[in-house]
């Protein structure tokens, strides 16, 4: 009885080495950029230097993961208190469509007012969603219009724009504001 035991632990053994494979390098998440903010003002991605960031992509029109994750960041940004006004923080529309300058200056104005919003060409959103492995894409809905499928990952970066960790859609307001107070730490 022992033997058949001690083959089933071997095989096993064998497939964790066979699974687990070398080390993986670290996800390079981010990249250069070209958009345009809401006063029209072409902004790249040295908007991300200098101060640690979260980064989140949506749409105006999205009707719950977008207004969801935005107002918790803003009870988070509340949370941190002055500490807040260190924190870089930017949403990028895959919607550019519908998302012009003026309509997410509107959207914008129902969240925290440090909040920065970015838009672009379909060309330039397709650029900066590759570089930082975003999913999006257009989804008809009846009557004609459509929705927008998108990754719900919140990204933070530290001061020299290099990817930290990410921030899954749902996390507790209490668990992303450590994730800023430790991105903040950071320096």
């Amino acid at each position: 009885m022992k033997r058949p035991l001690a083959g089933l632990v071997l095989v096993a053994a064998l497939a964790l080495t066979a699974c687990s494979g070398p080390p993986q390098a670290p996800v390079d998440i981010g990249g250069p950029f070209s958009l345009t903010d809401t006063n029209g003002t072409r902004v790249t991605e040295r908007v991300l230097e200098g101060r640690p960031s979260a980064v989140f992509f949506g749409f105006t029109y999205c009707p719950e993961v977008c207004p969801t994750t935005l107002g918790e960041l803003g009870a988070a940004m509340q949370a941190l208190g002055p500490d807040a006004d260190r924190l870089n923080v930017v949403f990028i529309s895959v919607d550019p469509e519908r998302d012009t300058p003026e309509q997410l200056r509107l959207y914008m104005s129902n969240f925290d007012p440090r909040f920065r919003a970015l838009t672009g060409t379909p060309e330039a959103v397709a650029k900066v969603a590759s570089a930082y492995r975003v999913y999006y894409r257009k989804v008809p809905i009846e009557g004609g219009s459509y929705t927008m499928d998108h990754t719900s990952t919140l990204f933070l970066f530290d001061k020299d724009g290099a990817f930290v960790e990410p921030v899954s859609y749902g996390e507790s307001v209490e668990a992303l504001t450590d994730s800023l107070r430790r991105l903040l730490a950071r320096g």
